[in-house]
């Protein structure tokens, strides 16, 4: 039996999250943080760092941005659809592959699908294009003067190179400004990979179920489906093989009405986590698509944490904010940051920040957020940080004081 807290506390630790990041993180940290969460997700929001960048900042601190960028074109990551699109580690590749080929269930590859096949001889001319010329960006195609309407208006090369990258024809070599670079699978996959057979579906599930648990730390049967986003969940039958084989540990969580997986790799953790070492010690500001909050289920079931990304909801009907960060301190969700970098002027302006219902900041607390806000602000190169407000109003003036002083020579 472990309580609530040490299963925060185990689930932390697999995400990386637990402790702090090294003090001179390397490229060898970044690969390590990938393979730790297996997926790390894509999204081009970037009202303040875009989100890929944010996840592994929280994860290792001041590390160069571009350490990303080069890791996808050295070709020790690829992107793929998985959860949503996602990097993921390359030797994971075939597992990927083959999920998408005949496992996942996504919109993104249904929309692949019916492209390849109304536009066939379109795709078909694109693709002994590139062959022959070399890789492409989509902006290396004019745009017609009236937008495509399928698929956010993309223009139709925007849309065949999407679909050949989800049929697995293409991947993506390389980022230019975070634009998708797209070459021959051939091209691109390392030597190594191109025999590499493709598992059955059966041994995709079994990957995906062992590594969805692994990723979490200690999980319930119900959350483990959406890290990969497989359909159907996984059954009882499964995860009582899993358990049998020795792969998959089952442990009691102190108000579970059911049992918590733990992956093998972390018998070690999870002891830890039973005689309560497992001491909780990092602050951070988690992207929306953190792997940490991106269920909103297992958010709320987990810490408590109601979380909802408010982008896409109009703006009269938001709640926080636009792209609101949730905040991490020592083991717990204890607010939620909306934030703007205005990269020109250097100043990171904090639009409002929002302490957790029933859940009031002490002194260390306060501290804690400070310093992490400054750490975020100086790795993103802004020298300054203003607060507009905070709820409760009370907050903001000892956390503008604690602001002050991180910015004190």
């Amino acid at each position: 039996m472990i309580s609530l807290q040490q299963a925060r506390h185990l689930h932390l630790a697999a995400q990386g999250l637990l402790s702090a990041p090294p003090k001179t993180p390397t490229r060898k940290h970044l690969l390590a943080a990938i393979d730790r969460m297996a997926l790390l997700q894509i999204d081009t929001i970037h009202v303040v760092a875009r989100s890929p960048y944010l996840v592994l900042h929280a994860r290792l601190g001041d590390y160069p941005a571009q350490w990303l960028d080069e890791a996808l074109a050295r070709g020790h990551i690829f992107e793929t659809w998985a959860h949503e699109a996602c990097f993921a580690p390359m030797p994971d590749w075939p597992l990927h592959r083959a999920c998408n080929a005949s496992v996942r269930s996504h919109w993104g590859l249904k929309h692949a699908k019916q492209t390849l096949q109304r536009d066939a001889d379109q795709v078909a001319q694109l693709l002994q294009h590139i062959a022959a010329t070399g890789p492409v960006r989509s902006a290396d195609f004019a745009r017609p003067d009236a937008a495509s309407s399928p698929w956010w208006g993309w223009k139709d090369e925007k849309r065949w190179l999407e679909a050949l990258f989800a049929n697995g024809d293409l991947m993506v070599a390389r980022r230019d400004k975070f634009q998708r670079v797209y070459d021959l699978t051939a091209r691109v996959l390392p030597a190594a990979l191109h025999d590499a057979p493709l598992p059955l579906p059966a041994q995709v599930r079994a990957y995906m179920l062992e590594h969805s648990v692994r990723a979490l730390g200690v999980a319930k049967a119900s959350w483990l489906h959406d890290y990969f986003r497989l359909k159907p969940r996984f059954s009882r039958t499964e995860l009582d093989a899993a358990v049998a084989s020795g792969t998959l540990l089952s442990v009691a969580v102190e108000g579970w009405d059911e049992p918590g997986y733990v992956h093998a790799d972390h018998a070690a953790l999870l002891r830890r986590a039973q005689r309560g070492t497992l001491q909780a010690t990092h602050t951070a500001l988690l992207s929306p698509f953190d792997p940490v909050v991106w269920d909103r289920a297992r958010a709320l079931d987990f810490f408590g944490f109601d979380y909802r990304l408010e982008c896409y909801t109009p703006e009269a009907k938001r709640r926080y904010g636009y792209f609101v960060l949730p905040i991490l301190c020592r083991g717990e969700l204890i607010g939620r940051l909306d934030s703007k970098a205005h990269r020109q002027e250097g100043v990171l302006e904090v639009k409002s920040l929002y302490a957790e219902p029933g859940s009031p900041w002490n002194d260390a607390q306060v501290e804690d957020v400070a310093r992490c806000v400054a750490r975020f602000a100086h790795w993103q190169g802004l020298t300054r940080v203003t607060l507009a407000q905070t709820q409760p109003k009370r907050l903001a003036a000892a956390l503008r004081r604690a602001l002050q002083t991180q910015e004190e020579p």
